[in-house]
């Protein structure tokens, strides 16, 4: 059992997380995608949270009893520690929802939405320690411009900016870029910890990030 903990869920597992999330989600509550960009924002933050942070943030009822209540914390336990080590291989890939298509032969098309949401919501739950460096480190910011870009698209940030919405083409290479994207930063945050400098700089500065605005199905 150790060996295979920190070994993503497989897709059976994925769908079974995937339903029991949605069976107690309320409107503002994250799905299995967001879920995953959630965890993925604190697993290459600059100060990982301990579960008792995180875990309020995505279960929000009582378990139907101890079985069930210790199924669902493994599965997520197991998503959660899975993340750093599938970085480190070269293995990671976000949990992306699939859009509803009418025509069944084609092939799926995937949104980002609610991953960057759930990334999103990683950030602002360390806040203090991202915002001071996001003010002063274009390096940093040029990093998260993927996942960026498809938020703004995906109306998960709000931007003053006049941004064209991503073509299918830049959509599609944007998606492709969030492992590379995430990596960086995980490296980033290795070799450049937070320094006491950052939290002053934060309170000159405010968040460099587009505000929130307050999806679809997901595959692996």
């Amino acid at each position: 059992m150790a060996d295979d903990w920190h070994v993503s869920p497989d897709d059976s597992e994925l769908e079974e997380l995937d339903r029991f999330l949605r069976a107690h989600a309320g409107d503002e509550d994250m799905l299995l995608d967001g879920v995953h960009g959630f965890l993925t924002a604190l697993a290459i933050g600059p100060a990982p949270p301990k579960p008792e942070e995180w875990l309020p943030e995505i279960l929000h009822e009582p378990f139907a009893d101890a079985g069930e209540g210790e199924r669902v914390l493994t599965l997520l336990a197991r998503l959660n520690d899975a993340i750093t080590p599938e970085l480190e291989t070269g293995s990671y890939e976000p949990i992306l929802g699939e859009l509803d298509n009418e025509d069944e032969e084609a092939p799926p098309e995937f949104t980002a939405r609610g991953w960057c949401e759930g990334f999103s919501r990683g950030i602002d739950l360390r806040a203090p320690s991202w915002e001071g460096r996001l003010g002063h480190d274009t390096q940093l910011m040029e990093m998260l411009s993927p996942i960026i870009a498809l938020a703004i698209d995906d109306g998960v940030f709000e931007s003053d900016g006049d941004f064209a919405p991503l073509g299918e083409e830049d959509y599609d290479e944007c998606l492709a870029q969030i492992p590379s994207a995430v990596g960086a930063v995980a490296e980033y945050w290795r070799a450049h910890p937070l320094e006491e400098g950052d939290f002053s700089r934060r309170r000159e500065a405010g968040s460099a990030m587009p505000p929130r605005r307050r999806g679809g199905r997901w595959v692996h």
